[in-house]
């Protein structure tokens, strides 16, 4: 009896540790959110086969940032890469038992990073040469896939000699990323350019690899701050909400830093803050409008280093089924659930504001939205002006709690009213009075 209880409490253990995983995992924002590696082979060798590898970024608001992905994975036999376009093997490894033709590479667990932009074209294929450097779905498909063409020798050359790479992983800036095995599916299908004729992969086997913020970081990296017109309280992040490991190593301005350890995106130099968060958004009720209401939202970087490109801002409001104009910044709805729109994506114009500088004066963007009442549902009461979750650049931020959020004074000024609504409840007034 001992034993059996002993063997369900390990079996339960291992089922929890699955369910949790997977909970980890799942983004009830992005549910269908993943980056899917595909590997089509386009022909055999005498000793191997040439295949495209195709990255392509289905998240809609998660983009891999500089500098870049990084794809690694077992060989199941002794297979070498003779030859690659688009990226590389980050180390050669032994190949002393080569004689002439020296491969790419000889290592049994490889490493392939992107190249660089501006290489020769004969080192260049479609999709590849940007640094490792991935856009999400959601902000721009076209900049969100990434490939490489590979040369695999000592492999086998047919359907049934080959042997599927192994143990696949993904890293990226942040980490987070957990990859499937590989799977064989059915071959993929290309058309030609002028759409007349369709030609298929010799063999297809695709790999899918999903984020958990649990997985990438024990602490949030970004935090909320909130203020409004009618509170002169500014409601900021909460103490230490990404974790004070970095209170040692921060620093007060920015000339102090010639004597900083060289920083990394994992370990930032962050400046000295209460939150010690790398990233602060700010959202603020600005005006109340008769029809419309007024936010400004700002996004503040305190890490020095590290400039935030091709960034994505997600934030949950009833409201955002109404929005009016924003200004500034791109806003795309994300409709996750076809009976819930509250989830909208922020991202920065090209050119003008996709960048956010390092810590400094230059470290921050900012943004207006104008956004519709709907007379059942918008009041100032309760915090309901402030948004229910904040992502950015695909991980969730620390919010307040609940009961810091700025609220309305116990007798609300006049001021609090349109100017509209003042005249009506004069007349009212009058009309009861007179």
């Amino acid at each position: 009896m001992a034993c059996r209880s002993k063997l369900h409490h390990i079996l339960l253990a291992i089922i929890c540790a699955i369910l949790l995983s997977y909970a980890g995992a799942y983004d009830p924002l992005d549910p269908n959110g993943n980056i899917t590696m595909k590997w089509d082979v386009m022909s055999w060798t005498p000793d191997g086969y040439v295949a495209v590898v195709t990255m392509t970024n289905f998240q809609m608001y998660r983009h891999i940032m500089s500098p870049g992905w990084k794809v690694g994975w077992v060989w199941a036999k002794k297979e070498v890469i003779w030859s690659m376009v688009g990226a590389q093997a980050i180390e050669q490894g032994d190949c002393s038992k080569f004689k002439g033709n020296i491969p790419h590479c000889c290592k049994r667990n490889p490493t392939v990073v992107d190249l660089l932009p501006g290489v020769p074209y004969n080192q260049q294929i479609a999709n590849c040469c940007k640094g490792g450097v991935v856009a999400s779905w959601g902000q721009d498909p076209s900049s969100a896939v990434s490939s490489f063409q590979i040369s695999v020798g000592l492999s086998g050359s047919s359907n049934k000699t080959v042997k599927l790479p192994k143990n696949i992983t993904l890293t990226a800036p942040g980490g987070g990323y957990s990859c499937s095995q590989a799977k064989i599916v059915p071959s993929s299908i290309f058309m030609s350019p002028d759409g007349r004729r369709k030609t298929q992969a010799l063999m297809t086997w695709n790999i899918t690899c999903t984020y958990s913020q649990l997985v990438a970081s024990q602490h949030p990296r970004c935090c909320v701050s909130m203020s409004s017109f009618y509170n002169s309280t500014i409601t900021p992040c909460p103490a230490c909400a990404c974790g004070c490991q970095n209170k040692n190593t921060c620093i007060e301005s920015a000339p102090t830093i010639q004597s900083a350890v060289t920083p990394t995106v994992d370990n930032p130099i962050l400046k000295c803050t209460e939150h010690m968060c790398p990233i602060r958004v700010h959202w603020h009720v600005k005006t109340n409008y008769k029809e419309y209401w007024r936010v400004k939202m700002s996004i503040i970087n305190f890490n020095y280093f590290v400039n935030y490109t091709q960034w994505t801002l997600v934030a949950q409001h009833p409201n955002l089924n109404n929005i009016t104009q924003v200004f500034s910044f791109v806003y795309k709805p994300l409709v996750p659930y076809e009976s819930m729109n509250d989830t909208g994506m922020f991202y920065g114009i090209k050119f003008f504001n996709d960048l956010i500088a390092e810590a400094g004066p230059d470290g921050n963007v900012q943004s207006e939205i104008i956004l519709q009442k709907d007379a059942y549902t918008f009041t100032l009461k309760e915090g309901w002006a402030f948004p229910r979750k904040i992502y950015f650049n695909g991980e969730e931020c620390m919010m307040p709690s609940p009961d810091q959020y700025p609220h309305l004074p116990n007798s609300a000024p006049a001021k609090l009213f349109p100017v509209s609504s003042r005249a009506a409840l004069l007349a009212i007034c009058l009309l009861v009075f007179w």
